[in-house]
């Protein structure tokens, strides 16, 4: 494992406390950062805590509510007065449906955690950064966000809408150094594989020119680079994670 820098750094990870979260806050952890893990779950917060140790500190947030995220805010920076590090991985699937038989209230539920609680959590926390010109936010958007992946059109088009956001606020912070990128993986083997069909596993796998689904610690990687000082030129910018599945 490559040493990355960010020793004294403190990074709030949503959805921290399982899948590629986890393996997000494990990578920081080992690069000397501290961490808070934002999840909705407070029993894998409470495992993830005890799984990752010293330098961890957790939230019960839900995302999706605006005054929850501003509440986690407050909490977060009473033990921590910075936040130099923002991962928005909070995320759901939805069914693997076609699009006119789709549950409009499923629809509405992938566009709050994927979209929209990504927006409350970048709208608070980037004051902050600004104030001290300096902040890394890494958002998890998909390669169904550059292609559309067939029965799942909500979770595609929230990606893709996660790629423009990143584009935007990028763009709007280029003179601060708060930097702002996403990472599109192909399918990581995870949790969240439980919330899709087995032909739609089979289907993401097909598509994938490696022949295997990525790990969560090949995410890890590409993230924790992109959390660190050393990625100082780099904003609004996509990164494949694919397996060559997508590549422009």
């Amino acid at each position: 494992m490559n040493q990355l820098d960010l020793a004294g750094r403190h990074a709030v990870i949503t959805g921290g406390a399982t899948g590629l979260g986890f393996a997000i806050a494990r990578r920081l952890l080992v690069s000397g950062a501290t961490v808070t893990l934002w999840d909705l779950d407070r029993q894998a917060l409470r495992r993830a805590a005890g799984e990752l140790g010293a330098g961890v500190q957790t939230v019960a947030v839900d995302v999706c509510e605006h005054a929850d995220v501003v509440r986690a805010v407050q909490q977060t920076v009473v033990h921590a007065p910075v936040i130099d590090v923002l991962v928005n991985c909070a995320g759901i699937t939805g069914p693997n449906v076609k699009l006119w038989d789709y549950p409009p209230e499923q629809w509405q539920r992938v566009m709050q955690v994927n979209l929209t609680g990504l927006f409350f959590c970048c709208r608070e926390v980037v004051p902050l950064m600004r104030e001290r010109n300096y902040g890394r936010i890494v958002n998890i958007a998909s390669v169904a966000g550059k292609e559309g992946n067939p029965n799942a059109s909500a979770y595609s088009a929230s990606k893709a809408a996660v790629i423009a956001l990143t584009k935007s606020l990028g763009k709007e912070l280029a003179d601060t150094g708060v930097l702002v990128n996403c990472v599109t993986p192909a399918a990581v083997k995870t949790a969240i594989f439980e919330q899709m069909t087995p032909e739609h596993i089979a289907f993401m796998l097909s598509k994938i020119p490696m022949g295997r689904f990525g790990t969560p610690e090949e995410v890890a990687a590409m993230v924790g680079w992109l959390c660190t000082e050393e990625c100082s030129f780099t904003t609004g910018a996509v990164f494949d994670l694919s397996g060559g599945r997508s590549t422009y």
